[in-house]
């Protein structure tokens, strides 16, 4: 995206990676992932030395992502920028995540690349809850440290819901009229799909006729079809994959509540997405999923070992309770509010934002 985005501002773009060269040839042996670390640990950091030679100075180096942190220190004294994205992994291996236990060699690989990014002397992260981790677990000292929000990579807005439900029927997905609940992800453990069943099976004990939950991207693991064979009688749920983003826009506009009650985030797309297309969202009151949904989402307590989830279900089942009774007006208004609030995720005023910080840290460096 921003090799794209720069190139058409008239910026020219390189991009740095490792060469598949001794991967290629043991690919499919069983050294192959070792082969892997030699292109990328070995070979990519003389390369980088060689190129660097006839590099210009005004050259700016951007890392897109900390994780890269293992190959600033070769670049270090020159013009650079860090993009951080989020530290989950890093406060995993510090063993500050208990829902995410990391091996001992996850545990040092975390800490050569912190030792890397560490050098760093100017940052972007995309929260105000990584630029935070940056320092507190990061353990950086740098001379700029700034945040730019994330810009939505689709255009969502709300679609009519009768235009919304026949795109989706097309596809093969029935929408009830009266809509239904959503949640998006994939598997990860931050994402907290049970809670999600949870909360929606406390719904589905007090509704004689529950709106169905569609579930988009997960996948039916033994912990998540046994949490739904526990719902009551009267509640359904829906697994659908690999939908466009067209259909995405749909789901997201003929749901009634989107339930997102993350462990963590690292920033939080689809909180965003779903105010984007006016629908309301339930998430966890903890940044930054409380920074990136702000005034116009609804929270619950972040689900830990010693919270009592009977207890946290309800709540949770409360507020989609409380949404579905809302009076048409207020809802009118309320999507507006959201919509509103997500408009302030632009790509295009991210880009802008990321050149004038890159245009700072040259000039600074000149100096």
């Amino acid at each position: 995206m921003l090799q794209d985005s720069y190139k058409k501002l008239g910026h020219t773009v390189q991009v740095w990676k490792p060469q598949p060269i001794v991967f290629k040839l043991f690919s499919k042996t069983k050294l192959a992932k070792w082969a892997g670390y030699v292109d990328q640990y070995v070979l990519f950091p003389i390369w980088i030395r060689v190129s660097l030679r006839s590099v210009p100075a005004d050259t700016l180096f951007v890392f897109s992502d900390q994780a890269l942190g293992p190959w600033v220190p070769m670049v270090h004294r020159r013009p650079h920028l860090v993009h951080a994205h989020d530290l989950l992994a890093l406060r995993s291996a510090m063993g500050l995540i208990p829902e995410n236990p990391t091996s001992l060699s996850g545990q040092l690989y975390q800490r050569y690349i912190r030792s890397g990014f560490r050098k760093a002397r100017h940052f972007i992260s995309v929260s105000n809850k990584t630029k935070l981790d940056l320092a507190e677990y990061g353990g950086v000292h740098p001379v700029t440290s700034e945040v730019v929000y994330n810009g939505l990579n689709y255009p969502f807005k709300p679609v009519p819901f009768n235009e919304a439900q026949q795109l989706l029927a097309e596809a093969g997905f029935y929408v009830p009229n009266t809509g239904v609940l959503l949640h998006i992800s994939g598997n990860q453990w931050y994402k907290n799909v049970i809670g999600v069943i949870r909360i929606y099976a406390e719904y589905a004990k007090t509704q004689e006729n529950p709106l169905p939950l569609w579930l988009i991207g997960v996948g039916k693991t033994e912990a998540i079809q046994a949490a739904v064979a526990l719902l009551p009688p009267s509640g359904k749920v829906n697994f659908f994959y690999k939908l466009s983003g067209e259909q995405i826009e749909a789901s997201y506009s003929v749901a009634r509540a989107f339930i997102f009650p993350s462990h963590a985030e690292g920033f939080g797309w689809p909180i965003v997405e779903a105010q984007a297309c006016g629908c309301a969202v339930i998430t966890t009151d903890e940044a930054p999923m409380n920074e990136i949904g702000g005034p116009e989402a609804l929270y619950l307590p972040r689900l830990t070992a010693t919270t009592d989830i009977a207890e946290w279900s309800v709540q949770g089942a409360t507020q989609i309770t409380q949404l579905l009774k809302m009076n048409p007006e207020l809802e009118a208004a309320c999507k507006l509010a959201r919509q509103e609030w997500a408009s302030k995720f632009n790509a295009d005023a991210a880009i802008a934002s990321y050149i004038e910080i890159y245009k700072r840290v040259l000039h600074n460096h000149a100096c």
